[in-house]
């Protein structure tokens, strides 16, 4: 952990001194978030309105889940950058714990999202969005969903470090973390109402584990939009998020220390 640590301080350190690679992180979702209200906003159909407010606060669970997730490929790229440019390699030579150099890093791109997401939600507030327990007794609520989202975008930061070992080059990491991640993220219940796919779409969207998130989150929030399935992981969102994030931790984490080891050794 005092490694981990020790590397995580490292990367945000070189994040303040690059405050362009915050910027550009905080510029995209703020544009997702405005491009999707008032383009889309009128055409939606949830439930039976196609009200612009209620789909603006049945939007921002899908946006929010959506920046954590498109963090993913930051991390692979920046994990890429560093075995590109040797840096890994002097990382070998220090007596340190082999899984110190990636847990540190997703440890950064955490504090990186928790940042994007306190300004997304701001932005969000600004143009509508009302969480429907937003009282002082269901506090604990709206930071639950958050903290969802949180665990949801660590996960996947190890599944872009995996493919930042992977590859050879920071920009094929890039393209490598987005091409999944647009399945992932518009085959689901974040944008539209899951019920208005086809029978087989909607079954790969309430089985998605970023829909289980956004489920979650929505039933925190109070938002509209909560898909009425009867699949498990619409039944229980929140379980499912937990469960859904925490295998994707063990997962890749392990595969990725294991390809770290091996492509540093």
């Amino acid at each position: 952990m005092s490694d981990s640590l020790v590397i995580a301080r490292r990367n945000l350190i070189r994040m303040t001194r690059i405050p362009e690679m915050v910027l550009f992180g905080l510029v995209q979702p703020v544009m997702f978030v405005i491009l999707f209200t008032y383009v889309f906003g009128g055409s939606m159909k949830i439930g039976n309105s196609t009200d612009l407010d209620v789909y603006k606060n049945f939007l921002m669970a899908g946006i929010f889940a959506q920046t954590v997730t498109f963090a993913t490929a930051g991390a692979g790229a920046g994990i890429a950058e560093d075995m590109h440019k040797g840096l890994i390699d002097r990382f070998r030579s220090l007596p340190m714990a082999r899984g110190a150099v990636l847990t540190g890093r997703t440890f950064a791109d955490l504090v990186q999202t928790t940042l994007t997401l306190v300004v997304l939600a701001v932005v969000a507030l600004i143009v509508g969005w009302r969480p429907g327990f937003a009282d002082s007794t269901n506090v604990g609520k709206i930071l639950g969903g958050f903290g969802l989202l949180l665990l949801l975008g660590y996960a996947f930061t190890w599944i872009g470090a995996l493919i930042g070992l992977s590859v050879r080059t920071p920009e094929a990491a890039t393209s490598g973390g987005l091409i999944w991640l647009f399945p992932v993220t518009f085959i689901s219940n974040a944008f539209v109402d899951s019920s208005q796919m086809t029978p087989w779409l909607r079954h790969i969207a309430e089985w998605n584990p970023f829909s289980a998130t956004v489920q979650a989150c929505r039933q925190l929030f109070g938002d509209p939009g909560l898909s009425q399935s009867g699949a498990w992981p619409m039944q229980h969102p929140v379980w499912a998020s937990l469960i859904y994030s925490a295998l994707i931790v063990v997962v890749f984490r392990t595969l990725a220390v294991r390809k770290y080891r091996r492509a540093a050794g």
